[in-house]
């Protein structure tokens, strides 16, 4: 049986996108799109819904007000939070209220595709089972997984296609950069592969924690992903690129 989902969002185009993420993810099923909380609200008394994608920013009855009315109603739903939100204050009230993930807008769809799998094996899955629950697997569900997450970084092998030589060539492009703030053309420009294969590698270096993004608007409207080093950029690229130490410019 799939996973039926409610996406929240007002915005027509990122639900659309959600919905088309959604749909490549096996064993969940599109149950409906809403623009509000009030909204949101009515499809959860009506049907039955098992996850629900919610945004924060919406119009009338916010994401985290309507995950507060929830709970208090004792709706089972369970909630994945996908938010420009990145504030503390948002981010501990939805977790607080029972948020089992929470994706800061923009993403890749490896961590929206993350995300959804590891709340149907690890949580979905488990909650649904009818035996009691071991140490083990409430572990598992806590996320307690026992290893540091510099531990899980130096264990990720660079994905297939991806070079520690190229890596390396891209990284001493970033740190040669004038502007702490970068996008995938500043790269290309002097890197000796092509520009999809630039953005693989900055795609790589986002999961892993080396770079943030965020969204700027050029005159005409069009998104351009900008890329920055994290404060831990210098110390996780180092786990993946033999001969640069953790620390340097």
């Amino acid at each position: 049986m799939n996973i039926k989902v409610l996406i929240v969002e007002d915005d027509p185009m990122v639900a659309k996108f959600n919905r088309h993420y959604l749909e490549q993810v096996e064993g969940f099923e599109f149950a409906g799109w809403v623009s509000t909380g009030t909204e949101a609200a009515g499809v959860l008394a009506e049907q039955e819904i098992d996850l629900v994608l919610l945004d924060i920013y919406m119009p009338g009855t916010n994401g985290l007000q309507l995950l507060s009315s929830l709970r208090e109603q004792g709706s089972t739903a369970d909630i994945i939070i996908i938010s420009a939100a990145s504030d503390n204050a948002s981010i501990r009230k939805a977790l607080q209220h029972g948020a089992v993930d929470y994706l800061i807008k923009p993403f890749e769809f490896a961590r929206f595709h993350a995300a959804l799998t590891a709340y149907k094996e690890d949580y979905y899955a488990l909650m649904k089972q009818e035996e009691p629950l071991s140490q083990e697997q409430l572990d598992k569900l806590l996320r307690h997984s026992g290893a540091g997450d510099e531990d899980k970084a130096a264990a990720l092998p660079l994905p297939k296609g991806l070079t520690e030589a190229t890596l390396e060539s891209i990284w001493s492009i970033i740190r040669q950069l004038d502007s702490p703030l970068f996008s995938t053309e500043d790269i290309t420009a002097g890197a000796p592969i092509s520009r999809i294969s630039v953005r693989k590698y900055l795609a790589f270096l986002k999961e892993a924690g080396v770079l943030g993004m965020e969204i700027s608007y050029g005159a005409v409207g069009r998104p351009v992903y900008m890329y920055t080093v994290t404060p831990a950029g210098d110390e996780i690229i180092s786990k993946y690129v033999s001969g640069i130490s953790g620390g340097n410019r």
